[in-house]
């Protein structure tokens, strides 16, 4: 008898967690091991059961494989070593903490009562947090949302509940998780799991949903960066702004007015902007197609269940011509449309369509052609829809196709070819602000999910470096920790190592110039190139945050 069997007898009851590879009925199989089951998907489930019923489990027929669970690490520790942010922290090295600096988060708002977010007296270390998915009284020269301020905070922590006073939460809990490894000071784990940038002040915007829970407008980003700012500049300190949202609407060149304004507001105060490259690499969003005059291209796009409206953005040089047409599963089409017919209206096959034939702008050279679909009755027919896209006078022949960012349940929306380039989302697409693409800093390995840019040496090459973003520990909403996943959590791992920069440069006066674009190079100099491929490229950028290194490298150059 070996240990295992010996602990089973000498503790029968006592109940163990079990991941199971399964088939058919779960039901079926909880109930035969009188376990409790958790469905995962159709085919991984978590069974908890008593231990004496392991030796049974592989008796049960509809189970295929199953495996105790696996202890596990925690990543921020991990992590932040790894991107040389605890290194910089460090009272023997820099002792730098973002004490002097704003960190900003612009996301689903914050649980303003975590400890990781009060100082120790239990008082709060948000500026301001200015909720726009309420009506109240916004910041001066805005129209909507409710400010609360750091007085306003601090009456709400001293009462016995909270949220009737600042009736502020973080339903989605992505903005607290972000919050987190910016700035987070770790008290809940005795300064363990601390942040980026744990004695910097915060400034939050709780962005107002849309449609689908997570989602919201690039209008409200706008007026986020724009007071986040403002108010740094008021305060006289500098700010270093983070924001994980994205969109696939737009040329993702940088040439759209969402990119355009928020390069503009990096270039007004001490401000550092961070953006996370979005996690659409392998969404199957993307398409790009070389067309040659006279010759039609297929391109099948697989609608998922469900879909009431959906768009389709081509993006073309406007020195080509070419003629769309767009076929339903059930072969009807809108017919061969060209740019002579500049808004073109159909319904086909239970769908309402627009098709819009765009014009340059004073921004860009290219041209697009929007074709918007929204359901009549119903939702859009769940099968593959083919556009046909015709060459008639080709200079240049290239064009690239997006769809938009979908909820995780829908993700059966995508293209049957598409390619994995040229997937980093706006406003991250932006020039000048720092685009944060995700990495496996357990595995030095790169992920699959994390947007990829353009080959380097085009306009908008992107990402301008990688961060850790797989398994990150960090706050949740009601206290304690949990684990999160996605470019998301690579860009506050920016964020704060930018206000640790500005901190060492600007508050104590090293180099009072240490923001915007000389953040950004500093941290692309000396990002770790591991790997014997060229950089920058696509996928790495300029290699991974190297805090500790970018700090030694300014240290050198003002001696």
């Amino acid at each position: 008898m070996n240990l295992q069997e010996r602990f089973i007898r000498q503790n029968p009851e006592q109940l163990v967690e079990v991941i199971i590879k399964y088939h058919g009925s779960l039901d079926l199989i909880a109930e035969q091991l009188g376990a409790v089951a958790e469905r995962l998907n159709e085919t991984y489930a978590i069974l908890t059961l008593p231990l004496g019923m392991l030796p049974y489990i592989l008796s049960v027929p509809n189970v295929e494989y199953y495996e105790l669970p696996k202890t596990v690490y925690t990543q921020l520790r991990r992590s932040m070593s790894a991107s040389g942010v605890y290194q910089v922290q460090s009272p023997v090295r820099y002792n730098l903490t973002g004490r002097g600096v704003i960190v900003a988060i612009i996301d689903s708002g914050i649980d303003y009562t975590h400890p990781d977010f009060r100082n120790p007296d239990g008082t709060t270390r948000i500026l301001y947090i200015w909720d726009q998915s309420v009506e109240g009284t916004p910041p001066p020269g805005f129209r909507s949302g409710q400010l609360y301020t750091r007085e306003d905070i601090n009456m709400a922590l001293a009462s016995e509940d909270p949220f009737t006073v600042v009736p502020e939460q973080d339903f989605i809990g992505h903005g607290t998780a972000v919050a987190g490894i910016a700035a987070g000071n770790g008290a809940t784990s005795g300064g363990v799991e601390r942040g980026a940038a744990p004695e910097s002040d915060l400034i939050i915007v709780k962005l107002a949903p849309y449609e689908v829970p997570g989602f919201s407008r690039s209008t409200d980003i706008m007026r986020g960066v724009k007071f986040c700012i403002d108010t740094a500049q008021y305060l006289g300190m500098p700010v270093s702004i983070n924001i994980s949202y994205g969109s696939n609407d737009g040329a993702h060149d940088g040439s759209s007015l969402l990119e355009g304004f928020i390069d503009s507001e990096s270039l007004r105060w001490k401000t550092v902007i961070s953006v996370a490259a979005g996690n659409e690499a392998n969404t199957g969003h993307h398409f790009f197609g070389k067309i040659q005059e006279g010759h039609t291209e297929y391109v099948d796009v697989a609608v998922g269940d469900n879909y009431m409206q959906l768009f389709i953005s081509l993006w073309k040089n406007f020195a080509d011509t070419l003629t769309i047409e767009l076929i339903a599963p059930n072969g009807q089409s809108t017919g061969v449309i060209n740019q002579l017919q500049p808004v073109t209206h159909v319904t086909v096959s239970g769908a309402r369509m627009v098709i819009l034939f765009g014009q340059p702008t004073p921004f860009t050279f290219n041209q697009e052609i929007y074709i918007s679909m929204v359901g009549v009755s119903g939702p859009i027919i769940n099968e593959i829809w083919r556009l046909a896209v015709t060459g008639v006078d080709i200079v240049d022949g290239s064009f690239n196709i997006w769809l938009p960012l979908t909820p995780v349940p829908t993700r059966s929306t995508r293209f049957l070819l598409p390619n994995v380039e040229n997937t980093v989302t706006l406003p991250a697409t932006a020039q000048r602000v720092i685009t944060v693409g995700g990495y496996n800093s357990l595995l030095n390995t790169s992920t699959a999910f994390s947007g990829r840019g353009t080959p380097y040496g085009t306009f908008g090459q992107k990402p301008d470096l990688v961060a850790p973003a797989v398994d990150i520990l960090s706050a949740k909403v009601g206290g304690g920790y949990d684990s999160f996943t996605g470019t998301s959590m690579a860009a506050p791992f920016i964020t704060g190592s930018a206000a640790l920069m500005m901190e060492w440069g600007i508050v104590r006066g090293n180099d009072p110039f240490l923001f915007g674009q000389r953040v950004k190079a500093f941290l692309c100099r000396n990002a770790m190139r591991n790997f014997a491929i060229e950089y920058p490229n696509s996928t790495w950028g300029y290699g991974t945050l190297s805090l500790n290194d970018t700090l030694d490298d300014m240290v050198f150059l003002v001696q």
